[in-house]
């Protein structure tokens, strides 16, 4: 099913700098989820952010936080342990997650949404682990468990539908 303004909301998942280090391509999965918020705040898609142990682990990057609505700190690696679900505006029926680590908070979250009745999808580009073999199996995992698998382009262009979108001009920078 293609993805909906109307239906999404994006979980930014414990893409904190001291983490980023150790994540395979980290540089990257950080790069791809600020600039999937920044899509998804032109339009209008609500963006949380969750961090796991901020206290140890330190905060989201602050351009993370700058794109989210809220940020959700946990102790749980799924976060709907610790209040995302209770965190999450009404209406919206289609979480998009993205994050770290895939294998870890990221699938527990995403299970967590989907066992709550959400529709699911993890972008790849912005989904990130230590190892690739973690990732991978982790992706693998939510897809046959229900989650659709994406990527930031993949996502963008479904929720703008046609290049005749009135912000259709303001998101192709941001994709590009």
């Amino acid at each position: 099913m293609l993805h909906s303004v109307s239906e999404s909301i994006v979980v930014l998942i414990d893409l904190q700098m001291r983490l980023m280090p150790a994540i395979h391509d980290g540089e990257s999965v950080v790069a791809q989820a600020i600039r999937f918020g920044r899509i998804a705040r032109g339009l209008d898609v609500p963006v949380i952010g969750t961090e796991q142990n901020p206290d140890t682990l330190g905060e989201n990057s602050q351009e993370i936080k700058d794109l989210c609505a809220t940020t959700v700190a946990k102790h749980h690696f799924d976060a709907t342990a610790d209040g995302l679900f209770e965190a999450l505006p009404e209406g919206r029926t289609r979480a998009i997650v993205a994050g770290c680590e895939a294998h870890v908070c990221v699938l527990q979250t995403a299970m967590g949404l989907l066992q709550r009745g959400l529709s699911v999808t993890v972008v790849t580009d912005a989904t990130g682990s230590r190892k690739v073999a973690d990732k991978e199996a982790a992706i693998a995992r939510l897809n046959k468990a229900g989650a659709e698998v994406a990527t930031v382009e993949m996502v963008a262009f479904e929720w703008l539908r046609s290049c005749q979108h009135p912000r259709f001009r303001d998101i192709l920078q941001l994709i590009k």
